[in-house]
């Protein structure tokens, strides 16, 4: 799978991905890959990236939107 987290400012992460963690507005949930496609809002919170390595890392987010299709993941966040 494919992930960008994109800001106004700047791109803040852009690379192959295992799985994704997001806080969305009504509980925490994963993106895997084949995931159906989705657009949901973002509250606070972070954003939990495992790589293709299965290296882990954090992102703190102040909320946002996510879309997901064909195995390409975009997170707009504020």
């Amino acid at each position: 799978m494919f992930l960008e987290i994109l800001s106004p400012e700047k791109s803040i992460f852009s690379g192959e991905i295992f799985s994704v963690k997001v806080p969305g507005e009504f509980g925490e949930f994963e993106i895997l890959k084949n995931h159906a496609p989705i657009i949901s809002s973002l509250k606070a919170g972070f954003v939990f990236i495992i790589n293709r390595d299965m290296n882990k890392q954090k992102q703190e987010i102040k909320g946002g939107v996510i879309e997901v299709i064909s195995n390409k993941i975009i997170i707009l966040v504020s």
